[in-house]
């Protein structure tokens, strides 16, 4: 799943308003941005394998330590207790820690079984992934829901902030529909290499964020 973990950060919003819409990103996308670290140091492996199933070409082989879901909730307990000593916002903690946990949740809902519940453990996955219509419908209904509520939560300070978020939300929808139906990428270094955009993407949702506020009863 790409745009459904940037949805549920976009929804976050509602329950932790005090919570930067950077930091709630990076909660949901914070297993995809280990994983090409530990690909890169060959602890994990991917191949790139066109058919293995309908909606992507990747065929995940090895990720116990950044998708397995044991190691998961043990990234969500550190993710919460970092952020909560940094900034002391106890139901934010709650929400990052949420976050950081649903995008297991979610790649369950869409990988085939390639999942571990823990490091060597059996394998789970309900592969939305064979459809590729069933995949589209259930992201871009998410993607929609959740730019809905982030809209709805917040109001713009200024120009910048209510166009900054509609730019940012097309980039999103561009690039996924790029990734569903693009060229694979030639090989896994330069897959990684890509998933290291997804840092671009937090200091983005950062900069949208600072240029809205609350709206008025979502604090």
């Amino acid at each position: 799943m790409f745009i459904g973990h940037f949805a549920v950060a976009l929804a976050a919003k509602r329950a932790a308003p005090r919570a930067s819409l950077g930091t709630l990103v990076l909660a949901a996308q914070f297993l995809d941005i280990l994983w090409p670290v530990l690909l890169l140091a060959g602890l994990e492996r991917v191949e790139i394998r066109p058919g293995d199933t309908a909606f992507t070409p990747l065929a995940f082989e090895h990720y116990p330590i950044s998708h397995s879901l044991a190691t998961t909730l043990a990234w969500a307990a550190a993710f919460a207790a970092a952020y909560y000593g940094i900034t002391r916002y106890g139901r934010g903690a709650l929400i990052v820690a949420a976050l950081v946990a649903s995008h297991w949740v979610l790649d369950w809902i869409t990988h085939r079984p390639d999942l571990p519940l823990y490091p060597g453990g059996p394998l789970e996955g309900l592969g939305l992934w064979s459809s590729v219509p069933a995949t589209l419908a259930v992201e871009v209904s998410m993607f929609a829901a959740g730019l809905a509520l982030y809209l709805g939560t917040t109001r713009a300070k200024d120009a910048l902030g209510r166009w900054n978020a509609w730019a940012f939300a097309a980039f999103l929808a561009l690039a996924y529909l790029g990734a569903a139906f693009g060229p694979p990428p030639p090989d896994v270094r330069a897959l990684a290499g890509s998933a290291f955009g997804v840092w671009l993407l937090v200091a983005w949702a950062w900069w949208v964020d600072r240029n809205r506020v609350p709206a008025p009863g979502a604090a």
